[in-house]
């Protein structure tokens, strides 16, 4: 089963909530909302998806999601898949969601994998650098200039005044900032840098894509050895309703 939890930013706090979970299996779609719904007093219910506490299933993907996901017949989709890492045959629509967290412009909705152990018990993330418009033009510059496989460094942005979780990326020698890692992330890999050895935890440039939006731009991975007894997406917020 394919799991996404659907990330909601409430528009005074600017934090991030899980208010929902989409998941994919034997060719239905589930949508449920979770305890971050409830619990979020500015949050209104997505379309006719009007009851917190129901199941929605599909055989489609909802048009909610699938709206955030390139269609096949646009000229650009092969560039598309491309920048994501991804192959024609080797992905589907979830994968692609997770990739991109389904960003629209002036959104307040991000889809967020819930990342589980590998076959050799690491944590494994992919995700796309952000934050890079706003960068210094020589920062953007050195973005451009990345190798795949090239290591990158975390630096936390305690003073931050959308995200005191906020963790930025950069380069070694000569250092520059090349992003932020993905807001809904923030929490998540501060507490996988206070359970494991920081030299354990790598990111590393997975792609770099110069004739991307800035969005899609820089590729990123990180992993780290599985903390014992470390469990995501497992506080109150995601629990669901349904």
């Amino acid at each position: 089963m394919k799991a996404l939890f659907v990330a909601w930013q409430e528009p005074n706090s600017r934090r991030w909530v899980p208010v929902g979970r989409l998941t994919y299996e034997n060719g239905t779609y589930r949508f449920v909302y979770t305890r971050g719904a409830k619990e979020s007093k500015n949050f209104t219910p997505f379309g006719r998806m009007v009851d917190l506490d129901a199941a929605y299933v599909s055989e489609v993907l909802f048009p909610l999601f699938a709206n955030r996901v390139l269609p096949k017949s646009r000229p650009e989709y092969q560039d598309y898949l491309r920048w994501m890492g991804l192959s024609e045959k080797d992905h589907d629509d979830l994968e692609v969601l997770a990739r991109t967290g389904g960003l629209r412009a002036t959104d307040t909705l991000e889809l967020i994998p819930c990342p589980e152990p590998t076959e050799d018990n690491s944590y494994e993330v992919y995700f796309f650098g952000h934050g890079l418009r706003h960068l210094p033009p020589e920062h953007q510059e050195r973005v451009n200039t990345l190798k795949s496989g090239e290591q990158l460094f975390l630096m936390r942005d305690i003073q931050n005044l959308y995200d005191p979780m906020a963790l930025l990326m950069r380069t070694n020698d000569p250092m520059s900032l090349v992003g932020y890692c993905p807001r809904y992330y923030s929490t998540e890999f501060t507490r996988l840098i206070e359970a494991v050895k920081q030299d354990k935890i790598k990111v590393t440039v997975e792609q770099v894509n110069p004739d991307a939006p800035s969005q899609l731009r820089l590729l990123c991975k990180l992993t780290a050895p599985w903390p014992a007894n470390f469990l995501p997406c497992s506080w109150d917020e995601f629990v669901a309703l349904a």
